[in-house]
C-alpha cells in the first residue's frame, strides 16, 4: 500500500564529507521518491572533521541540481528526525559485502525503532564503490588530491580545513 509517507525517503549519514558516491546514491534515490531529505547528523560520537553547518552546506551544494532534495541536519535520535520529516524510507548505501552486517545490525534496530519505516539499499556505480569519508578526509589530511571523490566545494572545504588544523 503506498502512502504519502512512502514518498518520503530519508538518507542518513555523518557526511564527513559528502563523497561522490553518496552524490551518485541519491542521484539514483531521487526518480524513486517525491522528496529525498539527506540528513545529516550531528554525530559527536564520531568527532566529525568538520561543523555540522558546513557539512550541511557542502551537501546542499553538491545535491542543488534536484527539486526534490532537502538536506537537513540534525542531532536527534535517527527514528525521531525520520517522524520529523514524515520519512517512510530509510536510504542506506553498500558499497561491498562488508558493509552489510553493519547495515543489517541497523536496519533490525530501526525495524524495532520505527516500524512503520522501511529500509532501502542501494548500490553506489561501480566507479564510487571504494570511496569512503575516512579514506578522503585521511588522504586530504596527508595533502593527497581527492578532487576525483568529491564534489569541488568539498575539496576547497577540506583544505581550508587542514591548513587551520596545521596552524594550530
Amino acid at each position: 500500500m503506498t502512502t504519502a509517507r512512502n514518498r518520503i525517503a530519508v538518507y542518513p549519514g555523518t557526511f564527513d564529507p559528502i563523497t561522490n558516491g553518496h552524490v551518485d546514491l541519491v542521484d539514483r534515490a531521487a526518480p524513486l521518491f517525491e522528496k529525498v531529505v539527506l540528513g545529516v547528523a550531528q554525530s559527536p560520537s564520531k568527532g566529525p572533521t568538520l561543523p555540522l553547518e558546513l557539512r550541511v552546506s557542502l551537501a546542499q551544494e553538491a545535491l542543488s541540481h534536484h527539486a526534490n532534495v532537502e538536506v537537513r541536519g540534525f542531532d536527534t535520535l535517527l527514528a525521531d528526525f525520520v517522524r520529523t520529516v514524515g520519512g517512510g524510507v530509510l536510504l542506506r548505501g553498500l558499497r561491498a559485502v562488508s558493509d552489510f552486517e553493519y547495515e543489517f545490525q541497523m536496519a533490525s534496530m530501526n525495524r524495532h525503532l520505527i516500524p512503520e519505516v522501511e529500509t532501502l539499499f542501494l548500490t553506489p556505480a561501480e566507479q564510487y564503490g571504494f570511496i569512503s569519508s575516512s579514506l578522503v578526509r585521511e588522504i586530504a589530511r596527508l595533502g593527497g588530491d581527492v578532487s576525483g571523490f568529491v564534489p569541488p566545494g568539498v575539496v576547497a572545504a577540506l583544505r581550508e580545513q587542514w591548513k587551520q588544523r596545521n596552524v594550530a
